[in-house]
C-alpha cells in the first residue's frame, strides 16, 4: 500500500497553520519590509487615484473604523485593505523580490493590518509578534508563488504582484484568524476565484486597482473560509487551477521546497528611487554621470543603454504622458536623472514628464540587450557629435541584494515621503513603533501614528 504525497496546497496550509519559529534575520527582514510599506503607503496616499477610491468607498456607507494610512478619512476593513494596498504600490516605490520582481508587501501588509485593527476594535487585539509572523508568512508565500509561476507568467501579461499577492494575503489573514489547514486550503480556493491583474494596466490607475483587489480579495478569502465558505481541493495544482490557467510551465517545487528552512523574504529588496526596479542601475549610472559633469547635454547624439533583456521589455516606453507611466519608462528616467540630477518623486511627476527638454532628449535613447547582465546592473554610454564616448557601468545598484539600503536609509526614505506629502506626523515615533512592533500588545496600534490630525 502506498501513501500519496501531500499536494502543494496541503503543504502550504500545514506550514501556515503551524509555522516554525521565525529566525532572527527573517523577523528583521519582516520589520524592514513593513516599515518600507508604511512609508510608500504614506507617499502614495494623496494621489488622485487614491482620492477617487476613497470617494467611492464613502458612497457605500459601511463601517468606517479602519485607518487609511496618510489620510484623515476612514473606511471599512475591506476598503481600507484595498486603498492602502493601492497607495503602497502606486509609485512603484515599494519592495521588490529578486528575481521574481514581485512587490510582496503591498498586497499582504494592508490586508493583515486591516484585519488586526478590526480585531482590536472588538477588544481582541493581535500582538505585534503575531502580526509580524502572519505578515512574513504572507510575503514568503507570495514570493515563492512568483518563483513557481516563472517568467512566462509575467510574459503572458499577468501582473504578478496582484496575481500572486492575493494568495499571500489570504494565507496571512488566515494565520491571524487561526484557521485550520482545511480552511486555509479553502482560503486559497477563494483567492483563486478572484485572482487578476494585467501588465497592460501599468502606468494607469487600473494597476492600483489590481493591487488593491489583491489585498481586499485575500482578506475576503480568509474571512469567508472562516465562515465555512469552501473552495476546490486543488486550487493551485488542479487541472484548471492557478498553475494550469496562469502559467506555461509552473515549478510547483519552488513553492514548497525548503519551506520553513530557507526564506525568500531574505531576497526582498528596497528601492532608493520611485520607479521600476530594473531602472535602479540606470538611474544610478546617470546620476553619477551628471555629478561628474564635463559634458554639454546638447552635444549628446545618442545614449546607449545596455542591460538584461527584461530592462528593455519593461521600460522601452517612448513618449509617455504621465508620471505613472514615467515610473516604468527608461527614456524619461535617463533624461531626468542625467540632465537634472534628480530621481525623486517630483522627477516622476506629470509636470516633469511634460518638460519639452526632457521629452526631446528622451528620443536619443537606444537599447542594447545583453542576457549576461544581472537585473541589478546596467551600462549607460553617451555618444557625442565629435565622436567622443563617456560610459558608466553599475554592476550592483543601490537597493539590491548586494548593496541593500540600511535601516537608517529606510527610515529616511519614510521621512522623505511624509515631507513630500506635507503631513505633520511624528516620524520618529512611527519608525520606532514599527521597529519594536514585536513588543506591542496591539500590533496595529501604530496605525494611529500614520493619520494626520
Amino acid at each position: 500500500m502506498t501513501t500519496s504525497q501531500p499536494v502543494a496546497e496541503e503543504v502550504l496550509a500545514d506550514f501556515v497553520s503551524a509555522p516554525p519559529a521565525l529566525p532572527k534575520e527573517v523577523r528583521a527582514a519582516g520589520r524592514r519590509s513593513l516599515l518600507n510599506m508604511v512609508g510608500t503607503t504614506i507617499g502614495g496616499s494623496g494621489e488622485t487615484a487614491i482620492d477617487r477610491l476613497v470617494e467611492l468607498s464613502a458612497e457605500f456607507g459601511g463601517a468606517d473604523g479602519s485607518t487609511l494610512v496618510g489620510r484623515r478619512e476612514r473606511a471599512d476593513m475591506l476598503w481600507a485593505a484595498s486603498i492602502n494596498a493601492a497607495a503602497a504600490n502606486i509609485f512603484d516605490f515599494d519592495d521588490t523580490h529578486i528575481p521574481t520582481v514581485v512587490h510582496p508587501s503591498a498586497p499582504v501588509g494592508p490586508a493583515v493590518l486591516a484585519l488586526a485593527e478590526a480585531r482590536a476594535a472588538l477588544g481582541r487585539p493581535v500582538s505585534g509578534a503575531t502580526l509580524l509572523e502572519a505578515f512574513v508568512l504572507g510575503v514568503e508565500i507570495t514570493c515563492r508563488l512568483g518563483l513557481a509561476a516563472g517568467e512566462a507568467h509575467y510574459a503572458r501579461g499577468w501582473h504578478i504582484t496582484s496575481t500572486a499577492g492575493i494568495f499571500g494575503a489570504a494565507l496571512a489573514c488566515g494565520r491571524l484568524l487561526e484557521l485550520p489547514p482545511p480552511a486555509l486550503v479553502d482560503a486559497i480556493g477563494n483567492a483563486l476565484a478572484q485572482a487578476a491583474g494585467s501588465v497592460e494596466t501599468l502606468g494607469t490607475m487600473s494597476k492600483s486597482l489590481g493591487v488593491g483587489q489583491a489585498a481586499r480579495g485575500g482578506l475576503l478569502a480568509a474571512l469567508l473560509a472562516e465562515r465555512g465558505y469552501t473552495g476546490p481541493r486543488h486550487p493551485l495544482t488542479g487541472a484548471r487551477g492557478f498553475f494550469s490557467l496562469y502559467c506555461d510551465h509552473a515549478d510547483a517545487a519552488s513553492l514548497t521546497e525548503g519551506l520553513g528552512r530557507s526564506w525568500e523574504i531574505l531576497n526582498n529588496t528596497f528601492k532608493p528611487y520611485p520607479c521600476g526596479v530594473v531602472l535602479n542601475p540606470v538611474i544610478e549610472a546617470c546620476l553619477a554621470l551628471n555629478a561628474e559633469g564635463g559634458f554639454d547635454a546638447r552635444d549628446i547624439v545618442e545614449v546607449e543603454l545596455t542591460g538584461h533583456p527584461l530592462l528593455r521589455q519593461r521600460t522601452d516606453r517612448p513618449g509617455v504622458t504621465s508620471g505613472r507611466l514615467a515610473q516604468v519608462c527608461a527614456q524619461h528616467a535617463v533624461a531626468v536623472s542625467l540632465l537634472h540630477g534628480k530621481a525623486d518623486l517630483d522627477a516622476f511627476s506629470d509636470e516633469s514628464v511634460a518638460d519639452p527638454v526632457l521629452r526631446a532628449f528622451a528620443a536619443r535613447l537606444r537599447f542594447r540587450d545583453d542576457p549576461t547582465y544581472a537585473l541589478e546592473s546596467a551600462r549607460v554610454l553617451l555618444r557625442f557629435a565629435d565622436g567622443r564616448e563617456i560610459a558608466r557601468t553599475v554592476d550592483a545598484a543601490k537597493g539590491g541584494l548586494a548593496r541593500p539600503m540600511s535601516d537608517a536609509e529606510l527610515a529616511a526614505k519614510l521621512a522623505a515621503q511624509v515631507e513630500w506629502r506635507g503631513l505633520q506626523l511624528d516620524v520618529g515615533r512611527l519608525v520606532a513603533a514599527i521597529e519594536s512592533i514585536e513588543d506591542a500588545e496591539d500590533g496595529a496600534a501604530f496605525l494611529a501614528l500614520t493619520r494626520p490630525q
